[in-house]
């Protein structure tokens, strides 16, 4: 079994990258209809849930992601 845990605090800080990466998640964020910022916290999950789950596929990590977030929604629908 996987686990998934994702924090849901919000949290303010400021992470240097450089020029070209910024550029890299602007593009990405413009096609994605994200902000930069949701876009740049979109791909740091991906990286931390694929560095902690290797044998899942890329797909197979955002299902599971899907999926999480769909039952913590019919947990509040539920109450």
């Amino acid at each position: 079994m996987i686990r998934i845990f994702l924090p849901r605090e919000e949290a303010v800080g400021i992470v240097k990258i450089s020029d070209d990466l910024h550029e890299e998640i602007r593009q990405a964020s413009s096609a994605m209809s994200r902000s930069i910022n949701a876009q740049a916290e979109f791909w740091i999950k991906i990286g931390a849930l694929a560095e902690l789950n290797p044998e899942l596929a890329y797909n197979d990590i955002v299902k599971k992601l899907l999926l999480t977030e769909l039952n913590s929604i019919k947990g509040l629908i539920d109450g």
